[in-house]
């Protein structure tokens, strides 16, 4: 499938991803991306947050690509059971250890447990070996239980701006590819 083919849709985290965020990079660079755009960034509820994603997909008219990053990630897993639409795969970049009690602030636990059951749909997590929201093993585990294809980055942090992910060509490669390998 050509990213011109589906309706890509940016699932930020916390906060939202800054201009200079490999999302929002992405999404200026894919012509038929858009961002999910969460009534508050900064508290997020996990009722409204999980609705916003499941009515971008269901109001979509092409096939659903999603491109999480973080809190994202736990939004959209949890968001599965709405979806009206076929999702046609998703890349799931640094998803948080959501089931982690020391992980801060605590409001983002409200998004776990991650379920364990397969996805009806491909999919690739990326995560790093140093990620201060979600040890590498428990990403890892996370991505077998999900029958996602799980991708180790390296220790580079959170993957995000901070880390210094401000375009982040190796993934849009890897996401260009996973792409390639979808259908319609």
């Amino acid at each position: 499938m050509k990213a011109s083919e589906a309706d890509i849709l940016i699932v930020p985290g916390y906060k939202n991803s800054g201009p200079d965020h490999w999302q929002s990079r992405w999404q200026k660079k894919l012509s038929t991306a858009r961002r999910v755009e969460q009534e508050s960034w900064a508290k997020p509820v996990r009722e409204e947050w999980t609705a916003t994603i499941a009515e971008a997909v269901n109001a979509a008219t092409r096939p659903v690509v999603l491109v999480a990053h973080s809190l994202g990630c736990a939004a959209s897993i949890q968001t599965i059971a709405q979806f009206e639409r076929k999702v046609a795969g998703a890349l799931f970049v640094a998803p948080p250890d959501v089931a982690n009690e020391k992980i801060r602030p605590r409001h983002l636990r409200t998004f776990g447990p991650y379920p364990r059951d397969p996805l009806p749909f491909p999919s690739i997590v990326v995560a790093s070996q140093n990620d201060p929201f979600c040890a590498y093993d428990v990403a890892e585990d996370i991505a077998a239980a999900w029958g996602s294809l799980f991708m180790g980055a390296g220790e580079v942090g959170h993957i995000n701006e901070e880390s210094g992910f401000g375009p982040w060509p190796e993934g849009l490669m890897v996401f260009a590819k996973f792409m390639g390998q979808l259908k319609n």
